[in-house]
């Protein structure tokens, strides 16, 4: 099993292998009545596509997810950039609880209403503003997620430095509005401040049925990095994709192998029959 665990978290070097890694014992991961399994989506669950709309669902995944779910008695939550109407869209006709928008939104179960946790949206004009940077070449993608914009340029690779110097030019124009740029793998991501991946994780976990367990977290980009920060407060376990990233407690070499794990967490609690 390609994950891995890192005895003492830390960043390694560029360019270099992660030292000393050796398979994650299955004892590492509590049982699932004791955990919260907490997922991003692109980059960990899912391979990354050339644009957002053209990821592609395992037919397994859904089923695994949908096991397991069951199996932590509702404590397993997608936490993800997407907004929730998207991450539903993906998932059809399966839904499951989320942390959406980066923080943003969050649905606590199946059946329940989704809740905008005290995110106010973008302001309109800065908006518009941002929108119009996607005309600086063909290939940039803009997705409007409500409490956030992202140019995606996986497409325009070119175009990388004028996105983030346009951006930049803007920031200085309206230096007092309350954004945060968040760059990630191919993308530009512009929110709102004041919240992200890891706020909505920690409110998250103040409600039942995820309050009291232990979080296992797993991400793969510059965004999680807020929740892998948090883990250790929570007692949690956090596990990153494609790299070690930093404070750690392992990793993954792509989404195929978190997707392996996890079906071998769900299996392994269904043979001891517990």
């Amino acid at each position: 099993m390609p994950l891995q665990e890192d005895l003492s978290p830390q960043e390694s070097p560029q360019g270099q292998q992660a030292p000393d890694a050796v398979p994650v014992p299955r004892a590492l991961v509590p049982h699932l009545s004791e955990i919260a399994i907490l997922l991003d989506i692109d980059g960990t669950l899912l391979d990354l596509a050339p644009t957002p709309r053209e990821v592609w669902v395992p037919p397994d995944l859904a089923k695994t997810l949908a096991g397991l779910l069951a199996r932590t008695s509702g404590a397993l939550a997608l936490v993800s950039g997407r907004s929730l109407n998207d991450i539903d869209l993906i998932f059809a006709p399966e839904q499951f609880p989320a942390v959406g928008g980066h923080g943003a939104e969050m649905r606590l179960s199946t059946d329940s209403e989704a809740v905008a946790t005290h995110a106010p949206p973008m302001d309109k004009e800065l908006k518009r503003r941002l929108a119009a940077i996607a005309k600086l070449s063909p290939g940039i993608l803009l997705e409007d997620k409500g409490y956030s914009l992202a140019l995606h340029y996986r497409l325009a690779p070119h175009a990388e430095k004028a996105i983030y110097e346009a951006v930049s030019l803007i920031r200085a124009d309206l230096p007092n509005a309350p954004i945060e740029v968040l760059p990630g793998k191919c993308v530009c991501e512009i929110k709102h401040a004041g919240f992200n991946k890891a706020s909505g994780v920690t409110e998250l976990m103040k409600h039942e049925p995820f309050r009291g367990r232990r979080p296992i977290f797993i991400g793969d980009d510059v965004t999680d990095e807020t929740v892998f920060a948090i883990m250790p407060e929570l007692k949690g376990l956090a596990f990153s994709v494609g790299r070690r990233a930093q404070g750690v407690n392992g990793h993954f070499d792509e989404p195929r192998d978190v997707r392996a794990f996890l079906a071998e967490l769900l299996d392994n609690d269904v043979a001891v029959g517990r």
